[in-house]
């Protein structure tokens, strides 16, 4: 007996427990480490290492360089779908689930098929607000359902953006979820008033970038603001009119989508009041696009483009 006691009040060794402490591993399983430290446990015999039948990384598949962060410019919130908010954690807006492409269809045009309305927020600036520096304007792209569409971001240089301001020439670069650019806006540098008919605004909608799918040529008209939507061939497809007297003050402003003959109103472009504070200290817009939802997905990205040159003007003053 007293010497069965004396084998339990005994240090156990490799280990630097104290004496009477019930042992939890036998010596055995205690090993030297690396730097000689004593409790180290080694590999037990029960690992299985790696997995038989892991096939390791797929032939082809491409490792992203060190550095890589996503798709898209820096800068730019690239999220992949669906995008869910966690419990306790900062608001996402989801993005649209990517429906199956039509035939025709560009790339990154697919989102357009499925709806027949759009909601255009301009993000706000506070470096613009607290300097009016003139910085890129940015923008998220809705459904109505609230999902993200698109994330369309200005790329234009600082002198361009603080000499000409809201008359300036801009390239807007939409962007899908996946950082891809699928829709390039080209406005150039044109004549801002109405009174001088042979140089008025315009702007040129690509899609994907490269390939033009369509125009927006403004028209002179004496009291009316009026726009000629062309395809890809310059032809002559839809025609949007505004209001003779253009002011936001408490209400929204609507221009009309028509027929070629102005008969039909088919849609509509709705620059939305935001309220008074945010129209008073800033120059962040919303804009909403309705549209038919069997229109050609080329002409629903024109409207895209005939949005964005609106906004402008109306910032110009019309």
């Amino acid at each position: 007996m007293d010497k069965q006691n004396a084998q339990m009040n005994a240090p156990h060794a490799g280990t630097n427990m104290p004496a009477g402490y019930p042992p939890q591993y036998p010596p055995a399983a205690f090993q030297q480490g690396p730097s000689g430290h004593p409790g180290y446990l080694g590999p037990q015999a029960a690992y299985p290492g790696t997995q038989a039948g892991y096939a390791g990384p797929q032939p082809g598949y491409s490792v992203p360089p060190p550095g890589y962060s996503g798709g898209g410019p820096v800068g730019f919130p690239v999220q992949h779908q669906p995008v869910y908010n966690q419990p306790g954690g900062p608001a996402v807006v989801p993005w649209m689930p990517a429906p199956p492409p039509p035939s025709n269809c560009p790339p990154g045009l697919e989102y357009l098929s499925q709806i027949d309305q759009i909601l255009i927020h301009q993000q706000i600036e506070l470096l613009e607000v607290l300097t009016s520096f003139e910085t890129n304007n940015k923008y998220e792209i809705k459904n109505s359902l609230g999902q993200r569409i698109y994330f369309a971001a200005e790329d234009t240089d600082c002198c361009t953006r603080n000499c000409l301001g809201t008359s300036r020439p801009f390239t807007l670069r939409i962007l899908d979820n996946m950082g891809q650019e699928v829709i390039t806006l080209e406005r150039p540098l044109r004549c801002a008033s109405c009174c001088c008919p042979c140089c008025l605004q315009e702007i040129e909608i690509h899609a994907p970038p490269g390939v033009p799918v369509g125009y927006v040529i403004q028209n002179w008209h004496p009291c009316l603001p009026k726009f000629t939507v062309q395809n890809e061939r310059r032809e002559d497809v839809l025609k949007i009119v505004g209001p003779c007297l253009v002011c936001s003050c408490c209400a929204d402003i609507d221009f009309e989508i028509k027929s070629l003959d102005e008969e039909n109103v088919v849609g509509r472009i709705s620059k939305q009041w935001t309220g008074l504070v945010r129209e008073a200290f800033t120059d962040a817009d919303n804009f909403g696009i309705q549209f038919p939802l069997d229109l050609d997905v080329k002409m629903k990205a024109v409207m895209l483009g005939a949005c964005f040159l609106i906004g402008n003007i109306l910032k110009d003053g019309m």
